[in-house]
């Protein structure tokens, strides 16, 4: 594969340390990765965000705590992307200091953001025009046409539906447009979901705290297992091999889901798309015994 494919990985503060080790692995042992695969970015929030959209966060990070987290990737030459994909915000949310100072320390010219209101989105072309604005999935434009609109517009990137993702005929009706689609290669949700969007709003609803966090939405998937093995029987699941034939199509940006998952998820996830078959052990066993360690070290500071 001679093309550069650029991976988009979640967990932008929830997943710093398994985001760490790897960014890490891939620069000491590149021969244990894909060629030719990048990060492109790290997707997620800083707790506590109101304009945060897709997975509820709740908490809050102070100035020192977003600094060092942006600098984890940022110094790595990395775009941190936040998820500002808020269903519900409004002209009143866009003044939210915390918010704002979030977007002030990262506007750099390299950080970007996932985008669904236009409110939002007019904020912040006019206010922070250096970032790079990318369409969301939680937008749930599921018909080629809209697919299509969505490409003429300002998107440094347009994240593809999940359930387009074999959709022949949307993909072919991209054409050159292939490298500013992004695919999300490991979706747990069932095809079709009726109530996505609705979850959507509902996840936006707690992170404005207009609902209680601890109140699970009714969803079918609570009742599966949340491992990389029944993901990849889901019929949105791109295997390598597809993966392969998506970027001899042009497609090379890929997304892997894993915001609100267990970290063996995401950790089973990473070493499937982005470690050689014959190096998979030897990465698992040195992430898992780091991952141990710091484990170990942080519980023995809280005694």
């Amino acid at each position: 594969m001679a093309k550069d494919v650029y991976w988009h990985l979640p967990g932008l503060c929830s997943l710093r340390l398994l985001n760490q080790i790897f960014m890490n692995f891939m620069k000491d042992y590149p021969e244990s990765f894909r060629e030719g695969y990048k990060i492109g970015s790290v997707y997620g929030t800083f707790p506590g965000a109101a304009w945060n959209g897709g997975r509820a966060v709740l908490g809050k990070a102070g100035k020192q705590d977003i600094e060092a987290i942006l600098k984890v990737y940022n110094s790595r030459g990395i775009p941190a992307r936040f998820t500002w994909t808020n269903a519900l915000l409004e002209e009143k949310h866009l003044q939210d200091p915390y918010c704002n100072l979030i977007m002030e320390l990262a506007d750099n010219g390299i950080n970007q953001v996932l985008v669904n209101t236009p409110v939002l989105e007019e904020y912040i072309r006019r206010k922070y025009p250096a970032y790079r604005l990318i369409s969301s999935t939680t937008k749930r434009i599921t018909g080629v046409e809209g697919l299509l609109e969505e490409l003429k517009k300002d998107y440094y990137l347009v994240v593809l539906d999940y359930d387009l993702n074999h959709d022949k005929q949307a993909l072919n009706a991209v054409g050159d447009q292939a490298g500013r689609v992004e695919i999300l290669v490991n979706e747990i949700c069932f095809p079709g979901c009726p109530r996505r969007a609705e979850h959507y709003r509902h996840q936006s609803l707690v992170q404005l705290g207009g609902a209680v966090a601890s109140k699970e939405f009714p969803c079918p998937n609570h009742s599966r297992e949340k491992n990389f093995d029944e993901c990849s029987k889901r019929p949105a699941f791109l295997s390598n091999e597809q993966i392969e034939e998506y970027v001899d199509r042009g497609f090379v940006n890929f997304k892997i889901m894993g915001r609100g998952m267990p970290v063996s998820f995401v950790t089973d996830s990473y070493l499937y798309y982005l470690v050689k078959d014959e190096y998979r052990d030897f990465i698992r066993e040195k992430a898992e015994g780091l991952l141990s360690r710091f484990a170990q070290a942080a519980g023995g500071q809280r005694r």
